[in-house]
């Protein structure tokens, strides 16, 4: 048996990476090999990637280029350089790019009110790739539909694709691809991907820390983004900050409001890879908290903290997506607590990849997988809400000895988080639990006493 509890907690110093890790070509390369043999294996006979500023991450994962502003699109063929195509912005990027391509400028990819230079249609394109009446072609946007007949791509790529291969041709949607929870060649990641995830991960949470530490009443909202202290790189979702009655929304953007003692609070920060999120109330203690409330910590925070801490314990891999559900389930099924998402998902480029999570769910977690503990409490009372979401991989033995050799830093700080969520909070990890964070499962439900926070004790 275990008791959650509030006290005092020392929370180390983990440090941060000395570099930035960088994903090399020939990992690109590799990628590319594996998409075309699933892409074959399903009977295609070419492999649209479309991209835009909002979903980026599969055409970024394979092959190191992101649009800015712009719609972009992959055609790979099942052998030769794949074709890029770009608007005006993004032909010099596209040419840049970590996986070699040719690139061609698409006009009607370009921002509206930009120069139109002459181009070839995207009709003539597709022919002159092969795509033709008979066609059996993929498009992957970035979501997986369980009927594939549905595509989330924009009508002009889906019109004139279906017009090119006619009614004897194939137009699917191939998100799946990349991001099934259980084949998706995104959901597993390699060690390099592992270490620019961690990197994120750990800016990702100093910046959290900064602001849990460095909050007070009389700053704005705006000023509490600044303790975050965003190095600039790509954000994995848009950033989220409110106060008072606006953190009832959860997934809104900062304005110059004033922090007040007494407010709820909530914050969600992320780069690519990455995603911390915490919740809580602008206060020092329970007599700061609104009335009617003074046991927030005993009726929300603590059974949801051991609920949590119980969740982590179970993860490893070969674990299944319905034990964790159950494990949700079970200990926060009062009405009260409101718990309605997935509890958790796979995180990749983008914070949301996809969740082998859910009632009954068969879906077995496997060796390379990086999960967020996002289990959100809506209660829809005056308790508000709580939240304890942060990045934890999974590897087994040969991915941790892979790790160990080639990122021995990261590999330090990997093993001191996971020895201050044993002996500082009481949480037990499986060897296969690799935390990313380095606010690994800690939870300051007072915020003007970020020094304290929920352990776990044997009893």
């Amino acid at each position: 048996m275990t008791q959650a509890r509030l006290e005092n907690v020392d929370l180390p110093d983990f440090g941060l990476p000395t570099s930035m890790p960088v994903i090399p070509p020939a990992l690109y390369a590799d990628r590319l090999r594996r998409v075309r043999e699933r892409a074959t294996a399903r009977g295609y006979d070419a492999l649209i990637i479309y991209a835009d500023r909002e979903h980026s991450a599969n055409l970024a994962w394979l092959s190191g280029f992101d649009p800015r502003f712009e719609e972009a699109l992959l055609i790979l063929r099942p052998a030769g350089e794949p074709l890029l195509l770009t608007g005006i912005e993004c032909v010099g990027m596209g040419r840049q790019a970590s996986l070699p391509m040719r690139v061609e400028l698409a006009p009607d990819l370009s921002l509206p009110g930009m120069p139109r230079p002459p181009g070839r249609p995207l009709a003539d394109i597709l022919v002159a790739e092969g795509i033709g009446l008979g066609a059996s072609v993929g498009i992957a946007g970035w979501k997986a539909l369980a009927d594939r007949s549905w595509l989330e791509t924009p009508a002009f790529l889906a019109d004139t694709l279906r017009a090119a291969v006619g009614d004897d041709g194939l137009i699917e949607n191939a998100g799946d691809l990349f991001s099934d929870p259980e084949a998706g060649l995104r959901a597993v990641n390699e060690p390099e991907q592992l270490a620019a995830m961690e990197y994120a991960a750990c800016h990702t949470s100093e910046g959290i820390k900064r602001l849990l530490f460095g909050l007070r009443p009389g700053m704005t909202e705006q000023d509490a983004v600044r303790l975050l202290q965003w190095p600039g790189a790509p954000l994995s979702c848009h950033l989220m900050l409110a106060s008072g009655p606006r953190a009832t929304l959860g997934l809104l953007s900062p304005t110059d409001r004033t922090i007040e003692r007494g407010d709820r609070f909530t914050v969600a920060y992320g780069l690519w890879g990455a995603l911390d999120c915490r919740a809580g109330f602008v206060a020092a203690d329970a007599a700061d908290l609104p009335n009617g409330i003074g046991d927030y910590v005993e009726k929300l925070v603590a059974p949801y903290f051991e609920a949590v801490a119980t969740w982590l314990e179970a993860l490893h891999v070969g674990q299944t997506g319905g034990a964790l559900q159950a494990i949700i389930d079970e200990q926060l099924a009062d009405p009260f607590f409101g718990i309605f998402l997935t509890p958790g998902h796979l995180i990749s480029l983008e914070e949301w990849l996809h969740s082998p999570i859910g009632p009954g769910s068969a879906a077995e977690l496997r060796s390379g997988m990086v999960l967020e503990s996002d289990v959100i409490p809506a209660t829809g009372t005056e308790y508000f809400t709580t939240n304890l979401e942060s990045a934890f991989a999974l590897a087994d033995e040969s991915l941790r000895a892979t790790l160990a050799t080639d990122y021995p830093e990261m590999w330090a700080r990997i093993g001191s988080r996971r020895s201050f969520m044993r002996d500082g909070l009481g949480i037990d990890l499986h060897p296969d639990v690799l935390p990313f964070s380095n606010l690994p499962a800690y939870l300051a439900p007072f915020l003007l006493r970020p020094e304290q926070a929920m352990t776990r004790h044997r009893t």
